[in-house]
This record gives structure tokens, sequence and C-alpha cells, in this order.
């Protein structure tokens, strides 16, 4: 099977990308403040959850997998384009949680595009490629927009909304063109049930080379998971106390990661960063993450996942926090962004790597997906925290973010404790399990 199709989702990729950070600040431009953007981002991450598990679903029941990638795609444009119309804070919500549906909706075909008519043993290796092509894709996405911007307010004379509007309509069009090429690339559908066996889907995907570079600024949307065959009865039968704790960690971690991260175009607005600065540094984020996958996975291979992963938390614990310190000292800001994005790529490469070992064998698909769906859903839960404290301050909202992060590293440290000395072992009998699937 030709690998043409990426070439569209790398397209609508970009317009993903654009989107995660225009569409905020257009919404700042209206007037609306952190408590809008806490609402905008819970929006996105109550419409991705279900998107990706119902869409996925639907795709594999009736074989009609083009159809929904098409349309996924056409409603990202579309949504796009609306926003770039529109004046009411309001309908730029809706429209926003309408393109992160659409999203999230798409992953999961997307997934079973990657290896249909693929060798089981090249699985991971395209399931890989295309982490990265959406990577790639939303990175530029970023760049895109800071070139746009500074060639309509420096160079062309438009005000700061005319120039966000323009983003959002270059973002569509390149949403539109994936569209186009995705029509005329896409495979075609092999029918109902015509896929591989979810089990062997979710082996592939543990196997895949991470590249998600998006959740680095944007942790409001599920991973890329295989939502096909989760069995909950299953799942709860096999709960392990020592998974349980791991999943209040990232309760907390990732409520953190949205009360941060929900009002912080807000933020940097009031600190006197124009959009041009505001998309720099969210490009300075996302690249410095993309980089540091390949370290990251050099970490926790080399020394214990447990303590790469709670080191992480800490460093991020920190870093997000100081954001309030450096103020609006660009020179400052561009390194510390840096570092959340590297943070973000140990942090996401120990999390599988965490969910994986202290999953028994059986139900490591399930334990992925919950992990996907509790990361979406305090990310959420944290975004309309964050808006909220962040309307009586911005230091309070960071600091809390900053407290719920080092809550989560304290879950951490005391899951070490119990899984690597407690008398049960329960760490190194899974290592080996994993190590022997």
């Amino acid at each position: 099977m030709s690998d043409r199709w990426l070439y569209g989702w790398g397209l609508a990729a970009i317009g993903l990308g654009g989107a995660s950070l225009v569409v905020p600040l257009y919404a700042v431009e209206l007037g609306g403040g952190p408590v809008t953007l806490g609402i905008l981002a819970a929006a996105a991450a109550a419409a991705g959850a279900p998107g990706a598990l119902v869409v996925g679903r639907l795709a594999d029941r009736t074989g009609n997998r083009r159809g929904y990638v098409l349309g996924t795609v056409a409603v990202v444009a579309g949504g796009l384009a609306l926003v770039a119309g529109v004046e009411s804070i309001p309908v730029v919500v809706v429209a926003n949680a309408a393109i992160w549906f659409a999203f999230a909706a798409a992953t999961p075909v997307l997934t079973l595009l990657a290896v249909v008519g693929a060798p089981e043993s090249e699985w991971s290796d395209r399931i890989a490629r295309l982490n990265e092509w959406q990577g790639v894709g939303w990175a530029l996405g970023l760049l895109v927009g800071f070139l746009v911007i500074v060639g309509a307010e420096r160079l062309a004379g438009l005000n700061a909304t005319t120039a966000l509007r323009v983003v959002c309509l270059v973002c569509a069009a390149s949403a539109g063109a994936g569209w186009v090429v995705a029509a005329r690339t896409l495979p075609a559908d092999p029918g109902p049930g015509g896929g591989p066996a979810p089990r062997r889907l979710r082996r592939a995907l543990r196997g895949a080379a991470r590249f998600g570079v998006r959740g680095a600024g944007f942790p409001f949307t599920p991973s890329r998971v295989d939502a096909r065959g989760l069995n909950p009865r299953r799942f709860v039968r096999r709960f392990t106390p020592a998974l349980a704790l791991y999943f209040a960690a990232v309760v907390l971690v990732f409520a953190g990661f949205g009360t941060f991260f929900a009002p912080l175009p807000a933020y940097l607005a009031g600190a006197g960063f124009g959009s041009d600065a505001v998309f720099g540094l969210y490009l300075a984020l996302n690249v410095g993450a993309a980089v540091f996958f390949g370290g990251a996975a050099t970490l926790v291979e080399r020394y214990e996942v447990a303590l790469v992963h709670a080191g992480s938390l800490a460093v991020r614990g920190v870093a997000l926090p100081a954001v309030v310190v450096v103020g609006g000292a660009l020179a400052a800001a561009v390194p510390l962004f840096v570092v959340v994005g590297v943070t973000w790529a140990v942090i996401a490469v120990s999390a599988a790597t965490l969910v994986t070992r202290l999953s028994p064998p059986i139900v490591r698909g399930e334990a992925l997906g919950v992990y996907s769906a509790l990361s979406t859903v305090a990310s959420g839960a944290g975004s309309v925290v964050g808006g909220w404290l962040a309307s009586a301050g911005y230091a309070r909202a960071f600091a809390v973010a900053g407290g719920l992060i080092f809550a989560g590293v304290g879950v951490v440290l005391v899951l070490r404790w119990r899984v690597v000395d407690g008398a049960a072992s329960a760490e190194r009998t899974v290592y080996s399990a994993d190590r022997t699937e």
C-alpha cells in the first residue's frame, strides 16, 4: 500500500498545530480572559475523549475508514474557517471543540490505515512514521503561524485581530489541501472487520517509537491507542494496587498541566508578548520535545524508569511556575520553554513504559487506554480550575499547577518504594513478563 496519504494527514496536522494556539489567542483578542481559556480547553478535552472511542469503533464496524478520515479533516478545515469569520466567543468555543473532536476521532482510524496491508513485523515502524508525520506537521503549524503573523503585522500592517484571522484561514487552507490529497490517495476500504486483530495492534502501538510532541503544550486530547476490543470487566479484575497508585499520580500531574497551560496564552499576552512571540515560544517548546524523544528513550532504558519519571516531573513542576518569574523577558522565556518541552519527551516515554510494566500482560491495551482517558479528563478539569484561579492571579494558578505536579511526584516515589522494595517485588515480575511477551 502506498504511503502517499500521509502527505494529506501531514497537511491537516499543520492546520491542527496552528489551531492549537491561534484559537486561544483569538479568544483572548476577542476579550476572553483566563476563565474563557479554561472553558475552551476543557471543552476540547471533553469532546476529544468520546471522539476517539466512538468513531474508532464505528469505523472498524462499518469498514468505512476513508469516509471517517475525510469527514474529520473536513470538520477541522470548516471549524478553522468558522473561527476566522466570527467574533462570538461561544461560537469559537463550540468550533474549537468540534476541531478537537475531529482530531481525536481520526486518530484510531489513521492508526488502522497505517498498518493495513503490511506484515505484522512492520506495524510498529509504520505507526512510528505516522507519529512523526503528525508531530512534524504540528510543529510546522506553529512555525507557519509565527511567519504569517510576522508578515501580516510587520509587513502588511494588519492589526492583531486580523492577523490571527489570517492564521486561522491559512490553517484552514492547509487542512483543506490535506483533504484533497487524502481523497486522492487514501486506500480503499477493506469492508467491515477487515483490519488487524486488536491485541496485535495494541502490541504494535506499545512498540512504536513515540513522537507525541503535541502533548508538550496541549495535554487535552487522547493519545494514540486502539480502543477496539477493550474489556472493562477484565481490566477491573486484573487491576493491581501499583497500577491504581500510578493512575492517581497521572490524575494529579495532568490536572497540573491543564491548570498551567489553559490560561497560559492569556498570561503571555498580558505580560507583553505579541502573538508572534507567543507562537515562537510554543514552537521552542515543541521543538525541545521533538529533538529529545530519542534521548528520553535512552534515559528510560539506562536508568530506573520510576526515578527518571519522577525527576522529569519535578523539573517540569519547577519550570512551569518559573514562567511567572521571568515575566516578559523573551530571552529568559525561550530556554525555559525548551526545558518544558524536553521534560515532556521524558514524561511521555517514561509514563508509557511505567503503565506497560505495571500492567499484567493480558490488560496492557486496556491500561494504556485508561491512562489516555484519565490524562485527558484530568487536564480538562485542571483547565477549568486554572482559568478560575488565574482570574484572581496567574502566580496563584501556576503555583497550584506546580503543587499538583509535585504531589504526583510524591505518589510516584511512594510507588517506587512499594514496587521495588515491597515484598512482592511486583515491578521486577512484570518487567520480566514484559520482556518475554
